[in-house]
């Protein structure tokens, strides 16, 4: 019988990615700052001060240093 959860699964898009500046590392988790002040965790490897792409809490790896323009509606 399929496990009709992860038939489900693979049926809903993967989460966002979101790009942030990695703040402090404690053994394979980094801090990242997100572009509008909030704040998540995710697992990796980067260094302080790093630009990275971030998805379901996983570092997926480096990303460009460029301005990014925050909308506030």
């Amino acid at each position: 019988m399929p496990n009709v959860f992860n038939e489900l699964k693979a049926l809903l898009a993967p989460g966002r990615v979101q790009v942030g500046t990695v703040t402090a590392i404690a053994g394979n988790v980094a801090t990242v700052t997100l572009p509008g002040g909030g704040k998540l965790r995710a697992k990796g490897q980067a260094s302080v001060g790093a630009k990275v792409f971030v998805q379901e809490g996983v570092i997926q790896g480096p990303a460009p240093d460029l301005a990014v323009v925050v909308d506030v509606i």
